[in-house]
């Protein structure tokens, strides 16, 4: 057996490597190119400078997994990998503990005024009045996202005596009452909060959450901190916020742009700055390499993937019969995300015709990536969904109805989202072998497509809601690819019938036209829905 250690990782790691008839190449040792190297190797661990693409693997025919001493893959071609057979695994979680000690060091800095009595007194002043800090004890803790980092803060801070509340409509009530942490709706955790730190990824909904608007709704003096990615807070309005006195003060280890270098924020006092180095400890850089090691060492040894990331091992001809639907799932599964409201309790599948006698775990991962995709720190994908709902208490079902019951209709896939004020279902379909398409939401049939960028709306039916769609939209020069209608058949309720339209643009919809379209007096619910 043979590994290539493309980059640096610890003594340890590659100690833990050396097994009887294994060679192990370090980057000291290496001997030729890496592409060389590979011709032979079994296993490849890299962290982030290696390109491991499709030209690189193309000289690995022996390659069996490759091994990321991180999180982020972004270095790694994994359709190229997942063509070869190679499973791509990192180590996700690894830095939780570095990130979460060096969140809370931030909010104890703030606390206490840290940074300038340090300055202070470097300065040769001795300044105890105007540096009279509060307690942690007794104040309020908002943690948006308890993935890894967000539970490892949370702990942390109910030791100091702090009331941890938190938003997470990935994470179930009774997990979070387990670990004492009370959950609630963002705007009151934005109304609550004494302290605020962010711990989600980023995503379309998640990008600038931070902002003028979001701002307004904190409570007058709160203290935010942000070590999780930059573009998740509007620099220019938390300046503002912050010369105004509604955010007390602000402690960012992550910024929209890297290094820092043009913003209002370096100039202010009451503004903590630390250059990403929140997972920067020694003990986390053991970590991701001793675990990497770990997980290479199982599976050569034993079969066993952990912290995979690509699709796990089917044939070829499997995975080119079964793509389409994995596609569908996760366009259905997103689609469910967004037009539904409030904290996820259950997810259900229902496979009918051909599609009912696969082995179906892909599709169900699929369908809860796409569920779970929209708001979570950790990446989401085909191999961990599962697991990742599992952690978060989340109950997914799945149920059959093969195609000798079904007379031989084609396959359908259905997926019913409960959540804790609401139930959505929703079913699709493959047509010619590779489009997905909508084909009923909540009772109703409605065939469109499920394509990128969608406007979801429920309406009474009555005339004229089609004219009026389409005056908005023109007037904001958004075009219409498609523009499917459904209605609940007649005789269903004495009033107007229910209907659902899902109009495919050719764009991004902006939120004042959802504002306009909100406005139409038959429109119930206009939601944009972004699919990738």
């Amino acid at each position: 057996m043979k590994v290539v250690v493309a980059e640096k990782i610890s003594s340890s790691a590659v100690n833990l490597l050396r097994e009887p008839r294994w060679t192990v190449v370090t980057p000291e040792h290496m001997d030729g190119s890496l592409s060389g190297q590979l011709e032979s190797a079994d296993a490849l661990i890299v962290r982030s400078a290696v390109q491991v693409d499709g030209a690189l693997l193309a000289n690995a025919p022996k390659l069996r997994v490759i091994g990321r001493a991180g999180v982020g893959v972004d270095n790694i071609d994994l359709e190229a990998a997942t063509r070869q057979g190679i499973a791509v695994m990192n180590t996700p979680g690894a830095n939780a503990v570095a990130v979460a000690e060096h969140t809370l060091a931030m909010i104890l800095a703030m606390a206490r005024h840290l940074s300038r009595a340090d300055a202070l007194m470097h300065a040769g002043k001795w300044e105890k009045k105007s540096l009279q800090g509060t307690e942690l004890r007794g104040k309020t803790l908002g943690v948006v996202g308890l993935g890894r980092i967000g539970m490892e803060v949370a702990r942390r801070a109910r030791a100091f005596g702090m009331e941890v509340i938190a938003h997470d409509p990935f994470v179930s009530t009774a997990v979070a009452k387990e670990q004492g942490i009370r959950m609630t709706k963002l705007d009151e955790l934005y109304g609550e909060a004494d302290y605020l730190t962010l711990h989600v990824g980023l995503t379309p909904q998640t990008t600038g959450m931070i902002n003028a608007h979001s701002l307004k709704k904190m409570k007058r003096g709160v203290r935010l901190v942000n070590c999780a990615r930059g573009e998740l807070v509007d620099e220019a309005a938390l300046a503002h916020a912050l010369k105004q006195g509604k955010v007390a003060a602000a402690a960012l280890d992550v910024f929209a742009e890297e290094p820092l270098k043009h913003s209002p924020l370096t100039s202010m006092e009451n503004v903590i700055l630390t250059p990403h180095i929140a997972g920067s400890t020694h003990e986390a850089q053991e970590a991701v390499g001793y675990q990497i090691a770990l997980q290479v060492k199982e599976y050569l040894k034993h079969g066993v993937i952990q912290n995979a990331v690509n699709v796990p091992s089917v044939s070829h001809d499997e995975y080119l019969e079964m793509q389409p639907y994995i596609v569908l799932a996760e366009r259905l599964g997103a689609f469910l995300a967004q037009a539904s409201e409030g904290t996820i309790e259950e997810i259900s599948l229902r496979y009918s015709g051909h599609i009912a006698e696969w082995k179906t775990e892909l599709i169900r991962n699929g369908a809860i990536k796409g569920i779970l995709s929209e708001a979570l720190e950790e990446k989401t994908n085909l191999v961990n969904a599962a697991a990742i709902a599992e952690s978060r208490g989340l109950r997914v079902h799945e149920a059959r109805k093969p195609k000798s019951s079904t007379g031989g209709a084609g396959s359908v896939l259905s997926i019913l989202l409960r959540t804790g004020s609401d139930e959505h279902l929703i079913k699709g379909a493959v047509l010619h072998r590779q489009t997905p398409r909508l084909l009923h939401v909540d009772g109703i049939d409605v065939e469109a497509p499920l394509e990128r960028n969608l406007i979801y709306l429920r309406n009474r039916d009555v005339p004229g809601v089609i004219g009026k769609v389409g005056t908005i939209l023109g007037k904001h020069k958004i075009n219409i690819a498609d523009f499917s209608l459904g209605r609940r058949m007649s005789g269903e309720s004495a009033g107007p019938r229910q209907a659902i339209a899902v109009v495919h643009v050719d764009e991004r919809v902006p939120e004042n036209v959802l504002t306009q379209l909100r406005r139409i007096p038959a429109v119930d619910q206009a939601k944009a829905i972004r699919l990738f």
